[in-house]
């Protein structure tokens, strides 16, 4: 592993501070679910409300409301046992911009319930948000 410059810790040091990749990542997701028309002036409308509830103090905007995320989950568990498997979870929250391929997640072997799914989208969804 080489030798990072000054500079460049110092940069990834500020992305994470500031959470910029996460953010990136779940901008990325909402535009692949809700393909707008105008990609750009979406971003920018999230953006603007995201500054809005900031000043306002009320609900933070999130893409993936309740019925959104029981849809999710309803895919994964396509034998309808309740639980989904730890990579599907895993899976799961990469693909909505939720967490790093790097992040390690721990097996109790008995699967991820609905409501733990449902608890740490809505969680992990406003850590990000609530970075900004």
């Amino acid at each position: 592993m080489e030798a990072r410059s000054p500079r460049e810790l110092e940069a990834r040091n500020y992305l994470e501070k500031h959470r910029i990749m996460e953010l990136l990542n779940y901008l990325t997701s909402a535009l692949l679910f809700f393909r707008p028309e105008k990609p750009r002036q979406y971003l920018i409308s999230i953006l603007e409300r995201l500054r809005i509830a900031k000043i306002a103090g009320v609900a933070l905007p999130f893409f993936m409301d309740n019925s959104n995320i029981a849809a999710m989950f309803e895919m994964l568990d396509s034998s309808n046992r309740g639980t989904i498997s730890l990579t599907q979870y895993k899976e799961a929250l990469k693909t909505l911009g939720l967490c790093t391929a790097d992040e390690v997640f721990e097996d109790d072997g008995h699967g991820i319930p609905f409501e733990k799914f449902r608890h740490e989208v809505n969680k992990r969804t406003l850590e990000i948000w609530s970075a900004f």
